[in-house]
């Protein structure tokens, strides 16, 4: 009888589900991808959460919501080769903590400016985003004094703080480029596309980019 793999409700064009997918990728986890453009897929994952935000990984009786926890949850239950938790606990609080950088300071002022375009021009919020764009001006130059001596996020090994990384750090520069002088930052994010399961990631969203409102450049 076959064993009962675990389900990731995701989009591939979602930043948020392309960080779960490559921890999945990372490891070569088998997992049911429940793919969002599918409206039974939809109609599930708002059975299973009414917030209806993804990724939402179902393992048996085990619904784990937010890709952080999910990717906690697959070091926790299907460990693999790559270990994106850090054993060394000081270690582990330093991919944390960067973790909430990229989420806090990388991609929630990069979609502050996305939504923004979405919304009726009358209801736009000209200062907010702004304000954004300013907050990626300064996590930009945070992020590129860190990246003189490091591969990735937390040194020379690739972990969950990088599972974010990627799509927050390729979105960004869509929406506001990466200048010149964060080299060292562009740089991150070049090793990071080139990181086969980010890139299976990317490759796989292609198909969506027109759904970008500020418009897919022609590049990545």
């Amino acid at each position: 009888m076959p064993v009962a793999r675990p389900r990731l409700y995701a989009h591939p064009f979602s930043s948020y589900s392309q960080k779960a997918l490559i921890a999945l990728y990372e490891n070569q986890i088998a997992f049911d991808y429940r793919n969002l453009e599918d409206a039974q897929a939809s109609a599930e994952l708002a059975a299973l959460w009414p917030m209806r935000r993804f990724p939402v990984l179902v393992d048996g009786d085990r619904t784990v919501i937010e890709a952080t926890s999910v990717i906690e949850y697959l070091h926790l239950h299907y460990p693999g080769q790559v270990k994106l938790i850090p054993d060394d606990d000081d270690t582990a609080l330093e991919v944390r903590m960067l973790d909430r950088f990229f989420d806090n300071y990388i991609s929630t002022p990069q979609q502050k400016v996305v939504l923004d375009r979405l919304r009726q021009e009358a209801d736009r919020d000209p200062h907010g985003v702004k304000e954004a764009r300013a907050m990626l001006e300064t996590a930009y130059a945070w992020l590129d004094e860190r990246m003189a001596t490091r591969e990735w996020a937390v040194g020379a090994a690739f972990t969950l703080a990088d599972c974010g990384a990627a799509p927050f750090l390729f979105y960004a520069d869509w929406t506001h480029p990466i200048d010149a002088r964060f080299a060292r930052v562009r740089a991150y994010r070049e090793r990071l596309l080139a990181r086969p399961s980010f890139k299976r990631a990317v490759d796989e969203a292609r198909p969506y980019r027109p759904y970008f409102p500020l418009g897919a450049p022609d590049r990545d």
